[in-house]
């Protein structure tokens, strides 16, 4: 599997050296996803380095585990937020990683981390918080916070998605985690949408079952 350079805490450093002590990275996981929430993740890094970390993608199943355990006994402090996918519908994709986002940052912020500098992955600062972030392109590839989000968010909602597949078995949510593989789309055309789809996304436009409604509703996605 292609490596990437190692991410740093140059970036965070920076921020601690004029005078921001709580440097939070934030990386999102399941935007492009047809089913399941959006996930985001809020990790308040500690001055010290932490080597196996990189971009999730980059990562195996397996490492991604390894280093999500070796993350959470590292960071200061960790925060994980969800937007189910009726969120997604109702809010569309920016506000609905805002309140991800805000849900991942209450957790922290409820253990005394308010974030004096955010680092958002991307170039969209979609938590509106103006001079207070700072976005990085490839952040998850460059900067160590980011890269440990990338990772807990990855393998929180892997696991989530998992949890439905049980429940949801034609689509195997278990290996795709609701992205549009080949063997999900055939079951899409076959069966049409499940409880936990997006049903506003385009690709609903061409089933004759877009409108159907559940009586299941799932358990794990929806907070407040």
């Amino acid at each position: 599997m292609a490596r990437s350079a190692t991410p740093t805490l140059r970036l965070e450093r920076t921020c601690w050296r004029s005078g921001e002590s709580v440097v939070v990275g934030i990386d999102e996981v399941g935007r492009g996803a047809w089913a399941g929430p959006v996930t985001v993740c809020a990790v308040v890094a500690p001055d010290l380095h932490l080597s196996g970390v990189r971009d999730s993608k980059l990562l195996s199943p397996v490492e991604r585990e390894r280093a999500a355990t070796r993350i959470r006994g590292w960071a200061r402090a960790i925060g994980v937020g969800h937007a189910s996918h009726r969120e997604c519908d109702e809010l569309g994709m920016t506000l609905a990683l805002r309140r991800a986002a805000e849900r991942a940052r209450a957790q922290i912020e409820s253990v005394g981390f308010v974030a004096d500098r955010v680092i958002l992955d991307g170039k969209h600062d979609y938590l509106g918080l103006g001079a207070r972030c700072t976005t990085v392109i490839k952040g998850d590839m460059k900067i160590l916070s980011v890269a440990a989000a990338s990772v807990v968010a990855k393998v929180t909602r892997d696991r989530l998605m998992a949890e439905e597949a049980e429940h949801f078995p034609h689509y195997e949510f278990e290996s795709n985690r609701g992205y549009p593989a080949p063997v999900h789309q055939t079951a899409l055309r076959a069966y049409g949408p499940c409880a936990i789809h997006r049903r506003s996304w385009v690709f609903m436009d061409s089933l004759p079952w877009r409108h159907l409604k559940f009586e299941r509703e799932p358990r794990l996605f929806d907070v407040d």
